[in-house]
């Protein structure tokens, strides 16, 4: 089966095509990949690399059977990108669209077996962590100061190198997720065609952005100076 994948929830945006087989175990034959390091180009470059991937791999949009996109967590703007993209793209083609953890995508990519700390950008002087053990997550994802997240028991630590920093582990150059490890974390259910579940974003905070209260009260009306009441000039 072919999937696409897509993330658009790092500074990353990531897209790529993925031959899934099973015979007596699950096997993934990346096709193709494009990753643009732009936090302002999601909604310019998302769609292009989709169709360069297709082309690259030598196969239609027809001939998928999947869609798979990361859910975040990510700032609001960068994440409805990729999943809007996502939705779209799955229902112009009558397939199922999963969401996969953008961090466990990462976690995924990196391969760990043993303890793992992933961790990206989520602005305001804060991150976004989840914590792995034998490639399953154990805690997480939240959002706090990185002051806030300890580093043990965790061996390594993956995602946003900069934020790595703030952890004394050794670090691995596994900056977003790869299409192969949005992928490889939903193939069991993809190919047992379990149905998806709905595509819900993890924003893990209210948005920038908030509706308007109430109307607005009027000021009270302030009386003229006593010398305009007068006619005074």
């Amino acid at each position: 089966m072919l999937v696409v994948a897509v993330d658009t929830s790092t500074p990353a945006v990531t897209a790529g095509v993925v031959r899934v087989e099973t015979s007596s175990a699950v096997t993934f034959y990346p096709l193709a990949s494009r990753v643009t390091v732009n936090p302002r180009a999601h909604a310019e470059v998302l769609t292009p690399q989709i169709l360069e991937c297709l082309q690259e791999g030598g196969v239609s949009a027809g001939e998928v059977g999947a869609v798979v996109t990361g859910t975040g967590p990510g700032p609001y703007t960068g994440l409805r990108v990729g999943m809007a993209t996502a939705a779209a793209f799955a229902d112009a083609l009558g397939v199922p669209a999963y969401g996969v953890c953008t961090l466990d995508g990462i976690a995924a990519a990196v391969g760990f077996d043993r303890p793992l700390l992933v961790v990206t950008d989520a602005r305001r002087r804060e991150v976004y962590w989840a914590r792995y053990d034998n490639g399953k997550r154990v805690e997480g994802p939240a959002v706090r100061r990185p002051a806030e997240v300890p580093a043990a028991p965790s061996e390594l630590v993956a995602g946003s190198a900069e934020h790595a920093e703030f952890f004394d582990l050794p670090y691995t150059n596994v900056a977003s997720p790869t299409p192969l490890g949005l992928v490889s974390v939903v193939a069991d259910r993809i190919m047992a065609g379990a149905a998806p579940d709905p595509l819900v974003p993890l924003y893990l905070r209210r948005p920038d952005a908030t509706e308007p209260g109430g109307p607005r009260r009027e000021p009270e009306a302030i009386p003229p100076p006593d010398f305009i009441t007068r006619g005074v000039m």
